[in-house]
């Protein structure tokens, strides 16, 4: 399995940045899980195959990308593009962004070959598939509806948070499982700022190491996804002096093979 987070952020010299400001994750070019950067980073394979997008939640640096991906393939598309989300991601969607006022509401369009959208509702703790992969989604910790994935095809599967906090349903699902390739969890803030990361439901580098305790994955890979971009040296220097076996910081733009 192909897994790439797509980059957000440029730097001073207009390359791509490993700093992060938006989320979305490719799974074998065909698969996207949020759509924060996925009209502005797909490569010209990806945006061709992609037409299953699996969204966490609804918060914008999620979402960001969505309306534009959509609008890039309107008059082309002969299948609808299909959105995987809970009921209540869903309908914010629906009532915030594609309202016709922000951008047009494209599930009551279509172009001469086929309906431009279509929502796959799960309910949370289902199994659903995209494409050819299994998801299983869990509810995570977070300040609005969300989830998390175990993200599974023939070969081979890996676990990923989306944003969350301190939790629990989530690691007893993980620990449940055989031969996890990947675990990807969040980590928004540096542990100077562990008020904000309560409030706001994200996790510090402490909180992370607390948190790992409960996995029982102990030879899983963990990479650390969704660093906030103003905080991304602080958080990245305070996850290497943790010196936790397994833990790196996923490399923005790089294709891993799970």
């Amino acid at each position: 399995m192909k897994f790439q987070q797509l980059p957000s952020t440029f730097d001073e010299n207009g390359y791509a940045s490993q700093r992060q400001h938006l989320s979305c994750f490719i799974v074998d070019d065909c698969v996207a899980i949020d759509a924060g950067s996925l009209a502005m980073a797909v490569s010209d394979v990806q945006r061709e195959q992609i037409r299953d997008i699996v969204l966490t939640h609804a918060h914008l640096d999620h979402i960001a990308g969505l309306p534009v991906f959509i609008d890039d393939l309107f008059a082309g598309l002969t299948e609808p593009i299909r959105i995987h989300a809970s009921r209540e991601v869903a309908e914010i969607i629906e009532r915030d962004i594609l309202n016709w006022s922000v951008y047009p509401r494209f599930s009551e369009l279509r172009n001469d070959k086929s309906a431009i959208l279509e929502y796959k509702i799960f309910e949370v703790g289902e199994n659903f598939r995209a494409r050819h992969l299994n998801i299983e989604s869990i509810s995570v910790n977070h300040k609005v509806p969300s989830v998390g994935f175990i993200v599974s095809d023939e070969k081979s599967s890996f676990a990923l948070t989306g944003d969350t906090t301190r939790m629990n349903h989530f690691w007893k699902y993980v620990n449940e499982k055989q031969n996890l390739s990947a675990i990807l969890v969040e980590c928004a803030f540096p542990d100077e700022l562990a008020n904000l990361a309560e409030v706001s439901h994200h996790l510090t580098p402490q909180i992370l190491e607390t948190e790992l305790q409960k996995c029982s994955q102990k030879d899983c890979p963990v990479f650390v996804v969704n660093i906030k971009a103003m905080y991304r040296d602080e958080v990245v220097s305070q996850l290497k002096r943790l010196k936790l076996n397994n833990l790196e910081v996923l490399e923005i733009g790089k294709v891993y093979e799970f």
